[in-house]
């Protein structure tokens, strides 16, 4: 293939992949809106979900080929920089506070 197809497909991904993830954020939040769920919730389920898809298609591809440790590595690394980001960011956060007070 030559590079001008190849870009030209990739661009084309790239619109086709904010579409459908804006008609994705649009059909949740209708349906948020007709059972009274609120919007935060809604929102937070998205991110989590959108945060979660790429690690969830390596880990599925890996298992389909049969590269299992790539695939638990995969969720033990995600999970591990998930939960030292949070306790990081809650460090700070507190640390900061505690200079104001003072």
């Amino acid at each position: 293939m030559n590079l001008f197809f190849v870009i030209v497909l990739l661009l084309l991904g790239f619109v086709l992949l904010v579409k459908g993830a804006d008609m994705f954020v649009d059909g949740s939040s209708s349906v948020a809106r007709l059972l009274k769920i609120p919007a935060v919730i809604i929102g937070l389920t998205i991110v989590a979900m959108g945060t979660s898809a790429p690690e969830a298609a390596v880990s599925i591809t890996a298992g389909f080929t049969g590269n299992n440790e790539i695939a638990i590595s995969n969720v033990l690394g995600s999970n591990l920089f998930n939960l030292m980001g949070v306790v990081g960011t809650c460090a700070i956060i507190k640390a900061l506070i505690r200079i104001q007070r003072l």
